[in-house]
């Protein structure tokens, strides 16, 4: 039991390291950007200051503030389970790695719900063949929570892909 315990550390400490950048850089934009600044950056990446009060592409956002906290209860809940797992599977690499993305990402944006009343979103990429699904070809402004939630899920469906393909 103890081996499974010390090597939960390495995928507790990535998850940790998502959450710190995550707020690190939440942090900046609360405290150089004012709600709706944006800064151009390339002809496809825009630094802007968004709140979302809802989940993922602002589902529920204007639900009237109860989503605030199923959101945080759903993430929390996830935390939770996620630790579970990664005791129980921490020597399997990329199903541990998938895992450690989305918790540190879930726990980031559940402090900003907790802290503000919303997610605080600032990548903003726009391509013009995205016009015809997103205003203005900008997909929907994200953070690096977003971005490790993201990652965790495509590691998450490689693993199993990578799983199937071993038992055949």
């Amino acid at each position: 039991m103890a081996k499974n315990k010390a090597s939960l550390w390495p995928w507790l400490g990535l998850a940790a390291g998502i959450l710190l950048l995550d707020q690190f850089t939440k942090v900046l934009i609360l405290g150089y950007y004012q709600l709706g600044d944006s800064t151009y950056v390339t002809s496809f990446f825009n630094i802007v200051r968004v709140h979302n009060s809802g989940a993922a592409f602002s589902f529920l956002a204007g639900a009237g503030g109860w989503q605030r906290w199923f959101f945080t209860a759903i993430g929390l809940g996830a935390a939770v389970f996620i630790v579970w797992m990664l005791r129980s599977h921490p020597g399997q690499k990329l199903f541990a790695f998938a895992l450690a993305c989305i918790l540190g990402g879930a726990l980031g944006n559940v402090i900003d719900r907790l802290l503000h009343g919303y997610v605080v979103d600032f990548l903003d990429f726009h391509w013009k063949f995205l016009s015809g699904i997103f205003h203005g070809g900008h997909f929907p402004a994200f953070n690096v929570a977003d971005a490790g939630i993201s990652i965790g899920a495509v590691c998450l469906i490689l693993d199993e892909i990578l799983r199937v393909r071993r038992s055949k």
